[in-house]
């Protein structure tokens, strides 16, 4: 049987590890096969089907117990996927192209991102936090020719998620950009809107985005609920006057889970 005892402890090891490797990044390849090793493991554990019956049996006043752990655990976990995402980008400049696990459960999780709301060669997709290898929008052109542009706070993201492009990318309708939404003004074009799921403030940033957009805008909003909120920043109640939810697109094997919205 699974207990809180269990989940604590796994969780503080999983801390603990994220928290060393993440100030480890020195922009080189030193330790990039030791986080690999951690986020697939970590990956494997958030979407164990065991994990998630006994993390669903917990007692409120034990998952309460567990918050400060989950939170802290949930912000390096991010921390060090966008490391991870470096890492990765950092190999294909030196010409290797292995895809972690991590990386392949997101590649499958991309082709359901929408539903029936596809994208179409005549879409203008955004991508909130695209980070430094960036997937979402590479398979997004190629697979449908759609102009698909990606943003992201962190330079050194930026700088790195160009290089991939121009490698991995070349000819496809992609931009980088290190602007925010409302600086953009492709905001206002956009027919596909996507979060990242670890972009924290993303609920923020939707309700922001209700005057920054089109009605026809759909957004797909990434997340984790329940033992995914592990790896994931989890849904949130939306004002009613202005967004509604149009689908909730679960994955049990995956890493996140998908939230459509549209205007009201």
């Amino acid at each position: 049987m699974i207990t809180l005892m269990h989940f604590e402890t796994r969780l503080r090891v999983f801390a603990e590890q994220f928290g060393k490797l993440a100030v480890k990044y020195d922009q080189t390849l030193e330790h990039s096969a030791e986080l690999e090793a951690v986020i697939n493991e970590y990956s494997r554990f958030v979407t164990d089907p065991d994990h998630k019956i006994a993390w669903g049996m917990l007692r409120q006043a034990e998952l309460q117990e567990l918050d400060p752990l989950v939170q802290a655990l949930r912000q390096k976990s991010a921390q060090c996927v966008a490391i991870m995402e470096k890492y990765r980008a950092l190999k294909l400049q030196d010409g290797e192209v292995q895809i972690a696990d991590y990386f392949k459960n997101i590649e499958e999780c991309i082709d359901k991102e929408f539903g029936s709301f596809q994208v179409t060669p005549q879409s203008k997709v955004l991508l909130v936090g695209s980070g430094s290898f960036p997937m979402t929008p590479l398979l997004i052109a190629k697979r449908t020719g759609a102009e698909v542009v990606g943003i992201d706070i962190d330079a050194e993201a930026i700088t790195l998620g160009r290089k991939v492009v121009e490698k991995l990318g070349a000819g496809l309708n992609i931009r980088l950009e290190q602007q925010l939404l409302e600086d953009l003004a492709y905001t206002r074009q956009a027919t596909h809107i996507i979060f990242s799921s670890t972009v924290a403030n993303k609920y923020d940033l939707l309700d922001q985005l209700y005057a920054l957009t089109n009605e026809q805008v759909v957004v797909a909003m990434r997340y984790g609920n329940g033992l995914k909120s592990l790896f994931n920043y989890p849904m949130k109640e939306t004002d009613g006057n202005k967004w509604r939810m149009a689908d909730n697109i679960l994955r049990p094997h995956d890493v996140f889970d998908i939230a459509l919205y549209q205007k009201e």
